[in-house]
């Protein structure tokens, strides 16, 4: 499906489809392409929205979980949403559960794949050497259970970002923010319809963490998908959007 990336104001973005409104926000090395799959699905019956999130481009002094989620509600009041229901992968996941806690008037629903906000292995702390690509995927590598899905365009596009010392500066405090800002004790609060799914084979937000945020989050279910890693709306979209499908049709009543 192609898509065009829009620009007004300081927001670039996403915007296909009518209804309700679907929030997706990308993880740190995430990129708006890796919700194509669901973009393509879900524009059919909903109004799909994919903003960038400015981590290349946002003062650092703002740079964190809180600033992403503040640019996120500057660009819902933007766009004059009413409410939203979040999608959100890995960083964009902890970034939708700031939101939600700031905002939990504008917020319909949420789903987390993969998220941050418990607990994460850092994408290393042997950080990768500028120059060492075959590392380099083996680090990107973890992201998925099949091999195969870690591309060479995928590596190249880590790899080009990590030479930038500036991006590689901000990539470094965006994943020491998310360290820090632990949701745990918020969790207990948050009433909303909530869907999780999870990579069986997840091994930087593992199956455990799942299990943890099923059991502080009151209205939330839990759903897993095998032979799946990090990204499962990337690696298994089929069942991904399955299980999605579902769970927005028992909240608009489809």
């Amino acid at each position: 499906m192609e898509y065009q990336l829009k620009k007004e104001d300081k927001f670039k973005y996403i915007d296909e489809g009518q209804g309700e409104v679907l929030l997706l926000l990308h993880g740190l090395f995430g990129a708006l392409s890796n919700w194509q799959d669901v973009l393509s699905h879900f524009s059919k019956n909903y109004r799909v929205v994919i903003p960038l999130m400015p981590i290349f481009e946002m003062n650092i002094l703002k740079l964190s979980v809180e600033g992403l989620s503040n640019h996120i509600h500057e660009f819902v009041e933007y766009k004059g949403f009413q409410k939203v229901n979040l999608l959100g992968n890995s960083l964009g996941g902890h970034v939708a559960l700031v939101y939600l806690k700031k905002h939990p008037e504008k917020v319909n629903s949420l789903l987390l794949t993969g998220s941050s906000g418990l607990y994460e292995s850092a994408f290393g702390a042997s950080y990768p050497r500028k120059g060492d690509k075959a590392y380099l995927k083996e680090r990107v590598s973890l992201t998925f259970y099949d091999p195969a899905s870690t591309t060479d365009e995928l590596v190249d596009e880590v790899y080009d970002t990590i030479q930038d010392k500036a991006k590689l500066l901000r990539i470094l405090t965006m994943a020491k923010s998310a360290i820090r800002h632990n949701m745990r004790k918020d969790l207990p609060n948050f009433h909303v319809p909530t869907c999780l799914i999870w990579g069986k084979q997840d091994t930087i937000t593992p199956p455990e963490v799942c299990d943890e945020f099923h059991e502080l989050m009151p209205d939330s279910e839990k759903h897993f998908i095998d032979c799946c890693g990090h990204a499962p709306m990337m690696e298994r979209p089929q069942e991904f959007n399955l299980i999605a499908d579902h769970f927005y049709k028992k909240i608009f009543q489809l």
